[in-house]
């Protein structure tokens, strides 16, 4: 089979496409075969050794969607459209840069959506992370408002798109002028440039404070977020892009408001036995939705695996902003 492997440490130059043996389905597995799948930053962070320990050799890839071929439990028909998240690819075994995988059962999800392949693969790790944040996290209910800090990232598009989907007001940040625009088409109902501190021009719009809040900056903006929060509400932190894990000289007593419930979702938990089972997400919902036009496109570009290298020169380059794909 066409595979991607990681041939040292680097930059987008040490991903070689060539062949590799078609992987063997082992008990409690499930084999697929790959239509295309979503990059991520945590295979730039795998691939240049930023996380954890990258094995040479290794097929990255943390997410992929495709046709199911083998099943010993039976427990899906062969045929059937399915996605696969996490669940230790790429980091304790193959990911999804190949022609085929091998995945856990229990980390597998059916589609009954006739939505494009190359489509569907803008959804599972995105709008998986949104769901176990906005869902499981935030509880997340018509009618209330959430400010998305860091709102042009994948996972800020996702949450944008789902929020408005599930009858939300939204906050959108950005940095950039030039996205601002963009961000109103895809249901921002505000959009405010970020220099660091909002929460005073949050409060200009809701002037108690926002509902709900999804952190994707982290450390260098939260204390700020938290402070566009009313009483009672909630905040969750999904990312770091701003680069920083650290919050420097944090004050329980001044820096915590009152009542504010602050916590952490990690889509490291996809596909584990601490993770409620992927039937339970609304990835279905979001699919059909999606092929009908009722959720806007995330997706920024495709590539075809051939172009995987320039695929990952371009998510480093940052230019675009959304969700690559690429298609095998």
């Amino acid at each position: 089979m066409k595979a991607i492997t990681i041939t040292a440490i680097g930059g987008p130059e040490v991903l070689e496409l060539g062949e590799r043996p078609e992987p063997k389905t082992k008990e409690g597995e499930v084999k697929i075969k790959i239509k295309a799948f979503g990059l991520n930053r945590a295979e730039v962070y795998y691939r240049s050794g930023n996380m954890g320990t990258m094995e040479v050799g290794r097929i990255p890839g943390i997410e992929a969607v495709g046709e199911l071929v083998a099943d010993p439990s039976g427990t899906f028909p062969l045929g059937q459209k399915v996605v696969a998240v996490m669940g230790g690819m790429m980091l304790a075994r193959d990911g999804g840069y190949a022609e085929y995988v091998t995945v856990p059962l229990s980390n597998v999800l059916a589609i009954d959506s006739d939505i494009a392949f190359s489509r569907l693969a803008s959804l599972p790790q995105s709008y998986l992370t949104i769901w176990g944040a906005l869902d499981l996290n935030l509880h997340i209910q018509p009618g209330e408002s959430i400010l998305v800090r860091g709102a042009t990232s994948a996972a800020g598009l996702a949450a944008i798109t789902y929020a408005k989907a599930r009858g939300l007001t939204v906050i959108a940040t950005t940095r950039n002028t030039a996205r601002q625009k963009r961000l109103k088409e895809l249901g921002a109902d505000y959009v405010l440039i970020d220099d660091g501190a909002i929460a005073e021009r949050v409060r200009k719009i809701f002037p108690a404070g926002v509902d709900k809040a999804i952190e994707i900056v982290g450390a260098a903006t939260l204390k700020d977020s938290m402070s566009a929060i009313k009483i009672r509400g909630d905040v969750v932190v999904i990312g770091l892009l701003g680069g920083s894990t650290t919050l420097e000289q944090f004050n329980l007593l001044g820096d915590l408001p009152d009542s504010i419930k602050l916590s952490f979702f990690g889509s490291g938990m996809l596909g584990s036995p601490d993770m409620p089972s992927l039937n339970n997400s609304p990835l279905n919902w979001i699919a059909q939705q999606a092929h009908l036009g009722l959720i806007p496109d995330i997706t920024a570009e495709i590539f075809p695996i051939e172009n995987i290298r320039e695929s990952h020169a371009r998510m480093e380059e940052n230019q675009t902003f959304g969700k690559r794909v690429v298609t095998v």
